[in-house]
This record gives structure tokens, sequence and C-alpha cells, in this order.
């Protein structure tokens, strides 16, 4: 029987601190009605002084270590998806690898932005599949906040910070991870991206007035580039392994938007309460956010055994991606 990467522990790490729409009122030009009703974000968790990074990184991977059962010098390898790192060396992963004992492992990061996640999971699985002994810890992480400008109302009020994780091995049977499909165009970088503190504008004080290192977008082109991929990638995973919409016990999709999840649930013909969501409680948190609503869904006994589960993301690159799961 042939062997698959199967996902047996999950976890999330989020702040304490909660910032509500009302709380934004307050901080820059919005309402609470008005970003309800083009995102549906009520609320989204920010990180304090001192939390950083690899320290909800380290947690969520700690929490899904311990709902597998595995002890942390057991792993192999520490893939950590993510756009905003501590610092630029060393890795999140390395700072994740020391905090979690994971003695013998090595460690790595990757950086897809939003579908992040999906990337880490693909590249864990294509580990495993190669040597089934491999055990791989796949972790979305982000500290937004400090990559947006709190002045600029179209995007502060999008983001959130946070970590998820989930913890791959190989095992026989017919359960586990069935494909994954990764795209990406880069000619569209312009339209979300985050130019400064990079090589090609470093920092410098003509930068940092510009605003170079936040996060800039054009919405609406984002907006329609997205839902047109999103939905071409959830039909590229189900047709692969010869499945149809109606197979889809449950879609966890890249928390965005409330308008583009709605907008690829009634494209794919899927009941409400076949699609997660925590956009509400949580907003963007770029690759955090299918990882978070994976553990979310997990605890919440949304999934169970044999269940078909559509992962599917979008993000600055552009990057897009799919990746069907029998749970």
């Amino acid at each position: 029987m042939a062997v698959r990467a199967k996902i047996v522990g999950t976890g999330s790490s989020l702040p304490s601190r909660v910032v509500t729409n009302k709380d934004l009122e307050i901080m820059v030009d919005t309402s609470d009605e008005w970003i309800r009703t083009r995102t549906g974000i009520c609320e989204r968790r920010i990180a304090g002084e001192g939390e950083n990074n690899s320290l909800f990184a380290a947690e969520a991977g700690r929490r899904a270590l311990e709902m597998a059962g595995v002890d942390a010098a057991d792993l192999d390898l520490i893939l950590v998806a993510t756009m905003t790192p501590d610092m630029v060396m060393p890795s999140v992963a390395c700072l994740v690898q020391d905090a979690l004992g994971a003695g013998r492992a090595g460690a790595m990061d990757l950086m897809a932005t939003c579908s992040g996640f999906i990337y880490g999971l693909s590249v864990a699985e294509r580990f495993v599949r190669c040597d089934p002994s491999m055990k791989v810890l796949v972790i979305g992480s982000e500290v937004l906040s400090r990559r947006v400008n709190w002045e600029d109302r179209s995007t502060c009020v999008l983001f959130g910070d946070g970590a998820g994780a989930a913890l791959v091995i190989g095992e026989e049977g017919d359960r586990g991870i069935l494909s994954s499909h990764l795209h990406s165009d880069g000619s569209l970088w312009e339209l979300l991206t985050v130019k400064g503190c990079g090589t090609r504008f470093p920092v410098s004080h003509d930068n940092l007035e510009q605003g170079l290192q936040f996060i800039q977008m054009q919405g609406r082109e984002v907006f329609k580039h997205a839902v047109k991929a999103l939905e071409s990638v959830a039909l590229e995973a189900l047709e692969s392994n010869g499945l149809n919409m109606g197979d889809v016990d449950l879609l966890i999709a890249h928390q965005a938007n409330m308008r583009i999840l709605d907008f690829l649930r009634q494209r794919m013909g899927l009941e409400q309460d076949k699609v997660f969501i925590n956009i509400d409680k949580y907003g963007n948190t770029s690759a955090a956010s299918i990882a978070i609503a994976l553990d979310e869904a997990n605890r919440q006994g949304r999934l169970s055994p044999g269940m078909n589960v559509l992962m599917v993301a979008f993000g600055g690159g552009f990057t897009w991606g799919s990746m069907l799961v029998r749970w």
C-alpha cells in the first residue's frame, strides 16, 4: 500500500490583544460598518511589545506536536512560511528549532505570502514521500501589524497576527495529502507588495519616508485576480483526483475577504456549513491564515476521518495554490 503524507497534529497561537473595528475608528478615518460590509472582519489580534513572529510560531508548533504525541527531538525538518520574519538572518525556522529543542531537525523559511502554508505543506509532502520515516513540522506565522501603515485605512483594517502549524508524517493508507497545485505570476507583483527593506529598495531615510516598508495594495485589482485564480486552482485539485464539487466536505480558503469567500462558495455550489470561516475574528493573517483555520476546524470537531478537505490560497507575488487532503 502506498505511503501518503498525513497531517497528524495541528496547533495555533494568537496574541492576546484584540483590536476591534471600534478601536480602529479612533485610530483612522473608518467605521465598523464600512469594514464589516466590505471585508467581513470584526476584530483582529495584534502582537504586543516583545511578541515576535518566532514566539507565536514556536507555540503553534508545540501545540501541534502535543496533539500528535511527538517529541520535538524526533523532528527531521521545520518549515516556516512567513513574510514577516523576526530578522533577515537567522530564519524564523531556526529560532523555532531552538525554542522547541528540536536538536536534529533541519530548518528553513519559505516565502509565498498568503499561499505560504500550502507551499510549505507541499514541500513537506515531497520530503515524506521520498523518506516515509521523516517527521516535518510546517508552520505559517506572521506579525503583519508591523508591516502596515496604521494611517492607511485601506490596508491597516485588513491584517492581523498569529501562527498555525501542522505535523506531517508518512503513513500507509488512502488518507493524507492527495495532491497539491502551485502557481505564480511575478508580472503582477506591484499590485500587492512591500517594496522596502530589501536590496532593491534598501533601508534609507527617503525610502522610509515614502513608506516603502509598509504593505501597498491595489485592492480592486487584487480581488479580480484572486477570485479567478482561487476558483481555477480549486477545480484543478478536484479534477486531478477525479472528484467534483459535491465531493468536498470542507473548504478551508485563505481568509482575506468575506466577499471573496462568498464568491468562491457560490461558484463551487457549496453550502455555508461546508466553508470554514474565521476572518471575522482574526482578519487576514497571510501565511498563518489557513494554518490557524485548519487547527480551529480540527479542534472544533469539524474534521473526521475520510473527509475531503480542500485548501486554497492566493497572495502577493502573485502566488496561489490548492491542496486536497483526505483527512
